[in-house]
């Protein structure tokens, strides 16, 4: 953005910020007009903030939230909080929290809290304004609610907090956004509408803390469609806030957006980039915007070599406490692709067949005949969301760390880090259903998108909501196809969180599909943890985690210059998911299921009552038509 000159009288301040870090420590790879770069890493970060902090005085350097979980070092984010203190040690200033910091649930955000403050480094100040500690019918907290309000009190999270700076009074604040609280639904706490509390806080920095310039960390996003941006309707709801940092949809701004006056940034995601706002106070209650600008974290930036230290020292307690588990390191080479496999960001792009999908299914399959050896019992289906696949495989050296930041979600009952498989029953009915999720959800809600091992299916995205499936069959191991049989049972895996979420997927349907898992006695599941796999092999009986499957199956290829190497076969599509755009009419009506014939039947009826009630209007208007004609004393005989 072109800089204007401020006035010489106006105060400034520089407002450097970073959201949605994921633990990336350490540059990450991404793809940009075709060619594979790498972004990001601490270190380097590091470098463009004190570059900023010396030739910006006073400058503020901000996050606006999930700061913790997509890497190996979010292991250690219980026991040792590597996040909030690496972040104090680059002087951030101010942070909020986002969905991610509740992964492992209240007792894992209290234990990493405590432990940063237990710490004795330096941490930044942590603000979130709309949370709330629910209470039972005597007004207790559970155990482990009263843990994470106590680690709250005892690091000192508030609603809000001012800064001087520059002779400016700042008011920062933090906020939860609607869809980011969807996404935490096992913290336990609360949170209440943003806007509500957004107004409550604004009117206390306005009128009491007398603040010059307010700031949100909003851990909301933004979205092409401003009916659903989340940061945008905030701004216009509570114009007082002079600027929102925009976190949680990893949304990258090269420009601000400008809602009146308030000034919203992103700086997508992971540490790629730093971003830098420079204003000027024009009068008492306005702010002038002077530059805005995405600094790139890249090659060119030397690495500080403080922050170095710091993450190597972190990496070799990520090896003691987590990876020493598994027998395996953080740096070790498990495979090597002779090709890149599609970035996260392009997965989500498009809906269809997707490699990386293919081999992670195909690895939870592998997985559990490993674990179950004697005892297994074939799976006919794995099931894997979009949603849960965090990074990529490029072309090279595939390490330990590369497998678990494919798959980094969760906590397992073990208090492991990494969720667990669990095996589960759907009937065949059900397994179409499961396709029709995919087909019909998916663009309503593209991390719902579903890549499967052991099935087929085609589907039309032309055709009605949920009712887009045409043909859907079994796929075997031998390269058979089988018929489903709508009535019987077939053996489904899939990750913890994921077989969990297969349940509620009428909760996107209004209800219209149903798909319950069930023991393999038929019954209900009720707690997914009790059909958690596990590797009754070893003799220990440890959880099958899905980045451990992923990573058994790369060493399961074949070697060449004896290193596992993934074959071509996973660069290439298998039909397992075709998208036929046909706008025939019979391509259109063909099949239809109970959904498609309900509408169609209500339509038809709807139709005829139309066509009835307009026939007989037509034939009243005629009659009138005809009577007024008539003479006056014309007499009927």
């Amino acid at each position: 953005m072109p800089k204007a000159a401020a006035k010489e009288t106006g105060k400034q301040i520089t407002i450097l910020f970073t959201h949605d870090l994921h633990d990336h420590f350490l540059p990450v790879k991404d793809e940009q007009d075709g060619v594979l770069v790498e972004l990001g890493g601490y270190d380097r970060l590091q470098s463009a903030i004190l570059t900023e902090k010396k030739n910006n005085t006073g400058a503020l350097l901000l996050d606006a939230g999930d700061f913790s979980m997509g890497t190996p070092f979010q292991t250690i984010f219980e026991s040792d909080s590597p996040e909030l203190r690496m972040l104090g040690k680059m002087g951030y200033d101010v942070v909020t929290l986002g969905n991610h910091e509740y992964d492992y649930q209240a007792p894992g955000l209290a234990e990493s809290l405590q432990a940063a403050r237990q710490s004795g480094d330096e941490l930044p100040r942590i603000v979130q304004s709309n949370v709330i500690f629910p209470t039972d019918q005597n007004a207790n907290l559970t155990p482990s609610l009263r843990s994470l309000k106590q680690a709250y009190d005892d690091y000192g999270v508030k609603d809000y907090v001012v800064i001087q700076r520059n002779g400016i009074k700042i008011g920062i604040f933090g906020l939860m956004g609607v869809d980011a609280a969807s996404k935490a639904p096992m913290s336990e706490v609360k949170f209440t509408v943003p806007i509500e509390n957004a107004l409550r806080v604004v009117k206390i920095l306005k009128q009491q803390e007398k603040a010059d310039l307010i700031i949100c960390l909003s851990h909301s996003g933004t979205e092409v469609d401003q009916a659903k941006s989340e940061d945008e309707i905030l701004a216009r709801k509570v114009p007082e806030i002079d600027v929102i940092i925009s976190a949680h949809t990893h949304t990258k701004l090269p420009e601000p957006i400008m809602v009146g006056n308030t000034i919203i940034g992103s700086a997508e995601d992971s540490g790629k980039y730093l971003g830098v706002i420079k204003i000027s106070q024009e009068s008492k209650s306005e702010w002038k915007l002077n530059d805005y600008h995405l600094l790139p974290i890249n090659e060119h930036l030397p690495g500080d070599a403080y922050i170095s230290k710091i993450i190597n020292r972190d990496k070799q307690l990520v090896d003691e406490k987590y990876f020493s588990l598994f027998d395996l390191s953080f740096d070790q080479v498990l495979a090597v692709s002779p090709f890149n496999f599609h970035t996260v960001d392009r997965i989500y792009e498009q809906h269809h067949e997707e490699q990386l999908g293919n081999l992670i299914s195909d690895a939870y399959i592998y997985a559990v005949k490993k674990a179950e050896g004697a005892n297994h019992i074939p799976v006919d289906v794995a099931i894997v969301p979009a949603g849960t696949i965090r990074s990529s495989f490029f072309q090279g050296n595939i390490t330990v760390a590369d497998v678990f930041n494919l798959s980094s979600l969760g906590i397992g009952p073990d208090n492991i880090p990494g969720y667990p498989l669990v095996s589960a029953y759907l009937t065949g009915k059900e397994l179409k259903t499961v396709c029709e999720v995919d087909a019909s959800v998916s663009p309503i809600m593209d991390d719902a998108q579903l890549f499967m091992s052991g099935m087929n299916f085609t589907f039309n995205p032309n055709r009605l909501i949920f009712n887009k499936v045409t043909k859907a069959s079994l796929q075997r191991p031998d390269g058979s196809v089988e018929e489903i049989n709508d009535q019987k049972l077939y053996r489904v895996v899939a990750g913890l969180y994921s077989a969990q979420m297969l349940s509620v997927a009428g909760d996107k349907s209004f209800g219209l599909l149903s798909i319950i898992p069930k023991k393999r006695d038929g019954t209900p599941i009720t707690d997914f943890e009790a059909q958690i796999v596990k590797d009754q092999v070893s003799g220990k009986n440890n959880e099958v985690k899905e980045w451990l499957a992923i990573a058994e199956y790369l060493q399961s290829f074949e070697k060449v210059n004896g290193v596992p190497q993934i074959p071509q076969y996973y660069n290439v599509t298998h039909g397992r998911k075709i998208v036929d755009n046909s706008h025939s009419l019979s391509a259109l009506l063909s099949a239809p299921n109970k959904i498609a014939l309900t509408v169609y039947a209500v339509v038809i009826i709807v139709a005829a009552l139309v066509s009835f009630i307009a026939y007989k209007i037509v034939k009243r208007k005629n009659r009138l038509e005809r009577d007024s004609n008539k003479p006056d004393n014309w007499v009927k005989i």
